[in-house]
């Protein structure tokens, strides 16, 4: 069974976002860049705009989630600075920078909790939602879950990484375990990919291999 992931709360970013953006500093940023949650010291909402971005567990790298679509990030880190993720830029991207303690201000003079809520709750289902794609599932399980994801993708986005990449980078399984998979799946007609591994169809993927 397919693992349906929460629904963004579209209405509550776009408010947000539409109070923010006149206080924030606009920055084009390159693809691989990294930002940390605080400029100069001081704690830091980012405001996705344009391009293709991700989210890494700090710890070791691990990809949580690449966003693709307009998103507003950093609330959880201005309320409890844990500092367990950080940003990647994959493509060159359009971000706004925002003082984290400015926001707060405009988010109480402006009675927009429910809005900050709706979007900190999305962010926390979503965690559970990719564990319940990787924790305690058999390799197959993860690799299967993590295709129907990438299915859902835009070809452009979808022609950008190929299926290994996209797989290891969000789970470390090992290449081979992979590979292995892969190999099978494309033998019995389940799946058809391109030189350099990039998804093309999907063709009703077994529960279980």
């Amino acid at each position: 069974m397919h693992i349906l992931p929460p629904i963004r709360p579209e209405q509550s970013i776009q408010r947000l976002t539409a109070l923010l953006e006149p206080i924030a500093e606009k920055m084009k940023v390159v693809p691989r860049k990294r930002m940390t949650w605080t400029y100069k010291n001081q704690p830091q909402l980012y405001l996705f705009q344009q391009g293709e971005l991700s989210i890494l567990r700090a710890s070791d790298g691990l990809l949580i989630v690449s966003v693709y679509d307009p998103h507003l990030f950093g609330i959880a880190e201005m309320i409890q600075p844990v500092r367990g993720h950080l940003l990647r830029a994959e493509t060159e991207s359009t971000i706004l920078r925002v003082d984290a303690n400015t926001a707060m201000e405009l988010f109480r003079e402006h009675g927009v909790w429910e809005d900050v809520a709706a979007l900190l709750s999305y962010h926390t289902a979503y965690l559970f939602y990719r564990d319940a794609l990787v924790v305690q599932q058999r390799t197959y399980s993860v690799i299967r879950n993590h295709l129907l994801d990438m299915s859902q993708l835009p070809e452009e986005m979808r022609m950008r990484v190929s299926i290994l990449d996209y797989i290891q980078e969000r789970t470390h399984l090992s290449r081979s375990s992979i590979l292995n998979v892969l190999s099978a799946l494309k033998s019995g007609h389940y799946i058809a990919f391109k030189r350099g591994g990039y998804l093309m169809e999907l063709h009703n993927l077994p529960e279980r291999f």
